[in-house]
């Protein structure tokens, strides 16, 4: 039953990924070993979006690590069905930070059997594009379960490039990198500190690979200000030559309007429950990485939830031909008013 619960969560996720952003491009998938144990390492920039994106696109089932807050009661069920495992941190009290090691080996034991792991090696999300310095944690973890492994295994770099942190129908390239063989550093690297080291070193500079931009330098401001829907249409390559090198052109600014608000609101008009109750809960949310997040999850609930209300009650007034038509039309609206929304303000 869990089994089929991931499977069936998987593809619905794909949809509504789909459905969320304007075109997502996926690159390296064949750099993903067929056999081994394998850790994918993504950046984190977009909250509990990032391992949803991740785990749907990739045809092997993976087993990611979570904050452990959102664990315990009755999710817990949906949590073992989603092969999801808590990582506890300092703010969770001294006494969980013990609890880390079951699930260490837990995921050693699952890499040591082929199986794979998702963890983030930023050790915390943020809403910027560069990398930050990486922790230990992945690269420990990796080397630690290949000392006890015959098989091989490895760290897959993973970078998800989104073209905007919070509004949806943008453009997304997420990008595998070529995958780092761990045994490569079992030998000519010292002890196992600076082994573990030499992981980590290798890890960063395989991520940066993936990403638009990496480096958070004195040209960063400037290079951001290039990643936006026009140029994001380009393939990965085209785009990371451009940022680095600073030849792309930059958005064509548009002067504001009173009528663009007027347009927009009203496009808005036959979706303004959910647009209403959607702004409400991400006003409860002081940290905006998680936006994105929740108008995806919490818009796919209540949009679909609307538009089903609109589709049953049309069906009972008129007919149900004019309640799809109805419907259909609400959905064509909510779409022109996002991209008015993108466009304009």
């Amino acid at each position: 039953m869990k089994k089929l619960f991931y499977y069936f969560t998987k593809y619905i996720i794909r949809i509504i990924t789909n459905c969320y952003f304007r075109r997502i491009r996926i690159y390296g998938l064949e750099n993903i070993p067929k056999n081994g144990g394998v850790l994918f390492s993504p950046n984190h920039q977009g909250a509990f979006m990032d391992p949803l994106l991740v785990g749907c696109n990739i045809d092997r089932p993976v087993t990611s690590l979570t904050r452990s807050d959102i664990f315990g009661g009755p999710m817990q069920w949906f949590m073992d069905a989603l092969k999801m495992l808590p990582v506890y941190r300092i703010r969770n009290g001294y006494t969980n930070l013990k609890k880390n090691e079951a699930i260490f080996n837990r995921c050693k034991k699952l890499l040591s059997d082929n199986q794979s792991i998702m963890m983030f090696s930023e050790a915390g999300h943020h809403n910027e594009f560069f990398l930050k310095p990486l922790s230990k944690g992945s690269s420990r973890l990796a080397y630690e379960a290949q000392e006890n492994s015959d098989n091989p295994i490895y760290i897959v770099p993973v970078g998800i490039n989104y073209g905007h942190h919070r509004n949806p129908l943008c453009d997304l390239h997420l990008v595998f990198g070529e995958a780092i063989i761990i045994n490569s550093f079992t030998e000519n690297y010292g002890e196992k500190p600076e082994r573990i080291n030499a992981i980590r070193e290798s890890l960063e500079l395989h991520m940066k690979k993936c990403l638009w931009l990496p480096e958070k330098d004195e040209h960063y401001e400037d290079r951001k200000k290039l990643i936006h829907s026009a140029n994001t249409k380009m393939s990965f390559k085209e785009m990371k030559k451009g940022i680095e090198k600073k030849i792309l052109p930059h958005k064509k600014s548009i002067e504001k309007q009173k009528w663009h608000k007027l347009i927009i609101g009203l496009f808005s008009i036959p979706n303004l429950p959910p647009l209403i109750i959607l702004k409400k809960i991400l006003v409860l949310f002081k940290d905006v990485v998680f936006y994105s997040s929740i108008k995806m999850s919490a818009g796919f609930i209540l949009f679909v939830f609307w538009w089903k209300i609109i589709f049953l009650c049309v069906s009972i007034l008129l007919s149900w031909n004019i309640g799809l038509v109805v419907t259909v039309l609400c959905i064509i609206f909510l779409y022109i008013r996002q991209f008015l929304s993108i466009k304009y303000l």
